[in-house]
Parts: C-alpha cells; sequence; structure tokens
C-alpha cells in the first residue's frame, strides 16, 4: 500500500490495512544477514540410543535457531571426524584446531512409552585461558582443563515436547554465551488473511513459535482483526475485531479459547495494550470526538481519558515502570511520538527526527524505544536513545510497518513486502542481524512478540 501523504498515512494506521490480498501458510524463518564476529561454536548431533527414534530432529531445531540468532557461526557436522556424545570423548586439541570456541555433546535416549531422556553439555574450550594446548603426553581429554563446562543438564520430555526442549536448550546456551536471555520459546502473534477464488476472505489471528512453527488460529472471522497485543504474562491477547462492522476490542484466553468484549463504543475502538502488571488496558477510543488515549481498569472496568485536544492521539504502550505512556500524534502537524505522564498527564514531546514516526514501543529496559520512522519519504524502522535523542536506521527498506519488540530487546519484528506480497521481517536492535519470515502463498501482517514464556 502507498501512503499518499502524512494524514492518510496517519489516519490509516488508526483504522485498518484492509484492502490487502492475503493466503495463508506456515512461516519459515530464513536468515539474510548475519554478524561478522559470530561466535564458533560446534554442535555435534546427539547421539541416539534406543528402539523408536523420535520424529522430531532435535539437532536441527537446536542449530537451526543458533544459526538464524545470527550471533553464531557454526560447523557444519559433516566437517566433523569426531562426534563425541559425552563429556569424556572430547578431545580438546582436536576441537580447537576446528577453529570453534565451544562445543556442544548430548544423548536422546528413550524413556518408555513415548519419552525421552535428553542430556546434554556446553564445553568452553579456552575457559583455562592460559592453557592454548594440550601438552604432549598429557592427557587429552577434557578433565586436564580446570572447570570448561558451562551447562550440563537432563530432561525427560514427550516426544510433542521435543521441539519445545530444543528451543529451551538453544535458549540456555545462548544465555550462557552471551549473557542475554534467548527469545527461541517466545511466541509470535500476527494477521493473515484468505481470499479464496468466489469466497469471502477470511481473517485470521495466529499464534506460531518464534521460528514460524506451530501456527494455531485464535480467531478466524469474516470480518477485519487489527492490533493485537500480549498480556504479560503470555497467557491472554488483546485485539481489535470488525465483526458486524463495527470495531470492538476483545481479550482472548488462550489456554481456553474464550473471549471477552471489553469496549465497542460508537467510533474509534482500537490499539489495546496491556500494563505491566496486567491490571489495565491502554486504548484509543473516538466516542467523545477525535480519537484520544483511555486507560481501563480490567477489575472494575472504569475508564480514565488520559490525553486531551482536537489531535488524533493513538498507539499507546507502557513504560516498562508502569507510570507513563508513549503514543502518536499530530499534535505538531504530522505524526511524531509523545510521552504522558500519568501521574499528572503532562505530555513531551520524544521524536524530532523525520516527518514520520510512528507506532513506537519501548525497549526493555525503557532506555530507547523501536518506531515506525519516515525520512525522504522511506518508511523504515528506527531505533532511538531516549537520553541523548540519537536516531538509527535498522530496516533501510523503505516500505516497513508493525514494528514489535522482542521481550530481551535484541530483535525487532516488523511487517514488510516482498513485491505484491506482506512478509515479516526481523532485524537486531544494532541493525546488524536480519531475517525474513516469508509467506509464499499470501500475506502476513501486525505482528506482536509475545513476554517470556
Amino acid at each position: 500500500m502507498k501512503i499518499k501523504s502524512c494524514l492518510f498515512a496517519f489516519i490509516s494506521l488508526v483504522i485498518l490495512f484492509i484492502f490487502q490480498s492475503s493466503a495463508y501458510a506456515m512461516l519459515d524463518l530464513e536468515l539474510t544477514k548475519g554478524i561478522d564476529s559470530a561466535i564458533p561454536i560446534a554442535i555435534v548431533p546427539f547421539q541416539f540410543q534406543g528402539s523408536q527414534k523420535p520424529a522430531t530432529d532435535l539437532n536441527e531445531i537446536l542449530s537451526s535457531d543458533l544459526t538464524d540468532s545470527g550471533q553464531f557461526k557454526l560447523l557444519d557436522p559433516n566437517d566433523m571426524d569426531q562426534k563425541p556424545a559425552t563429556l569424556s570423548d572430547i578431545d580438546l586439541n582436536y576441537w580447537r584446531d576446528q577453529n570453534v570456541d565451544d562445543v556442544v555433546v548430548g544423548t536422546i535416549n528413550s524413556a518408555g512409552g513415548n519419552g525421552y531422556r535428553v542430556s546434554y553439555q556446553l564445553v568452553d574450550l579456552y575457559k583455562d585461558k592460559t592453557l592454548n594446548r594440550i601438552p604432549t603426553g598429557a592427557s587429552r581429554i577434557l578433565n586436564v582443563v580446570n572447570n570448561p563446562v558451562l551447562l550440563n543438564e537432563n530432561y525427560t520430555v514427550r516426544e510433542n515436547n521435543l521441539r519445545r526442549l530444543a528451543h529451551r536448550i538453544a535458549d540456555t546456551i545462548y544465555e550462557k554465551i552471551l549473557g542475554v536471555k534467548g527469545i527461541f520459546s517466545t511466541k509470535l502473534a500476527y494477521i493473515l488473511v484468505k481470499r479464496p477464488p468466489n469466497a469471502e476472505p477470511q481473517y485470521l489471528l495466529e499464534v506460531a513459535d518464534a521460528d514460524g512453527y506451530n501456527p494455531r488460529a485464535i480467531l478466524v472471522s469474516t470480518d477485519p482483526i487489527m492490533s493485537p497485543a500480549w498480556s504479560p504474562d503470555g497467557r491472554k491477547i488483546a485485539y481489535v475485531s470488525f465483526e458486524k462492522r463495527h470495531a470492538a476490542i476483545y481479550i482472548s484466553d488462550l489456554a481456553t479459547g474464550n473471549r471477552t468484549l471489553i469496549t465497542r463504543f460508537p467510533g474509534i475502538n482500537g490499539a489495546p495494550a496491556f500494563s505491566p502488571d496486567g491490571n489495565k488496558l491502554a486504548l484509543v477510543l473516538s466516542k467523545g470526538g477525535s480519537p484520544k488515549i483511555f486507560i481501563m481498569d480490567l477489575r472494575t472496568r472504569q475508564l480514565m481519558q488520559i490525553t486531551q485536544g482536537w489531535a488524533i492521539d493513538t498507539e499507546p504502550d507502557w513504560a516498562p515502570d508502569g507510570k507513563s505512556l508513549i503514543f502518536t500524534s499530530n499534535r505538531s502537524g504530522g505524526p511524531q511520538i509523545y510521552q504522558v505522564n500519568l501521574a499528572n498527564h503532562q505530555v513531551q514531546r520524544l521524536t524530532f527526527v523525520g516527518d514520520y514516526n510512528a507506532k513506537a514501543s519501548f525497549s526493555p529496559d525503557g532506555k530507547s524505544i523501536v518506531l515506525l520512522h519516515r525520512d525522504e519519504g522511506m518508511f523504515d524502522i528506527a531505533k532511538q536513545d531516549l537520553e541523548t535523542g540519537d536516531v538509527i536506521v535498522l530496516s533501510n527498506f523503505g516500505d516497513d510497518q508493525s514494528p514489535s519488540i522482542a521481550p530481551n530487546g535484541k530483535m525487532i519484528i516488523y511487517a514488510s513486502r516482498d513485491g505484491d506480497q506482506g512478509i515479516l521481517k526481523l532485524v537486531s536492535d544494532d541493525g546488524r542481524v536480519k531475517l525474513s519470515l516469508p509467506e509464499n502463498q499470501g500475506e502476513v501482517r501486525e505482528p506482536a512478540w509475545s513476554p517470556f514464556l
């Protein structure tokens, strides 16, 4: 969709991207750019012992997670002359000769029924920085090094949980090496649209794993759906539905499937956002005229209007401490980002670089915001430091929208286009890692990253 003017572009954010054609299929994560200084690591294929090998390939999932993070460079298993399964089998000289910093070994054993015992170890080959190579004549196995085992874990799971376990192992390895919590076990919510020939379009609110697998429809409707937003415990999603051709905000419980109507006032009911404690919902209503930011107490259903005046105010997001909101407003003439203090309702402008800034969200530490940014006619994803005001453009594609930041603050997912097709893309918070989730049969849009689960 090409945006003709600032005003039209801004109002389109409030309403809906209704006129885009789409279809449905599973997403498939693809790394398009990693960092040059990626950490070299060897994931030795876990050795299976038992009678019934699982259909789920834990090795492939684990390796894909770490590769797709862009932070690791994995040694090809075909280049491994040694494939140890246990700590005592690891030859330090051999693995150091492969120019890797760390090695992961493990086993998968049948545990009766459809259960499996999974054991793995992460070894830092240079834990003892003074020992560059094992002396000739000395034992070359692991026990000559001072505590190189960073992880040594065991799990027993059913086969249907092996994929989840693989993500958990990837999260743990990522955090142990990089010091940042991994996001492979998180989820993505997004909107799909099916437009079958000679039939009404179907709109789907989908939830999938962070790598695009296991998509599940939370809601299927012949009316548009937009603006999915996760509760802080990851158990609920708020969204806007245009059932009966009128905007309304609902909350769906992911475990039970139950959903609750929150607002259906005349005019706009949009852009829901849960407070950090999950007890309140920021939202946009136009029941008094121009769209304004409101807060609803979900326990009492009481509403409080937060912003005032003639301007269009929309797209609220909570500060991590719950004491303020940022939002998009045209009160200065074009869309820019503002912050309102919830104690006194004082408003200050945050963005001054670019003629269009919208759809902003806080980083988990509250020190920066990620936003849709336009400069010289190009719509890109950008990050702004709230202390210095410095803006870094991350996506450089020119037709991007709807950024959502990962719960560890290190990745941003956003909607983009590949020709006439809507796809999802990801970029790291420094712009050095880029991935895409292409959807080769149609369109996906409006992604929302879950909290840690």
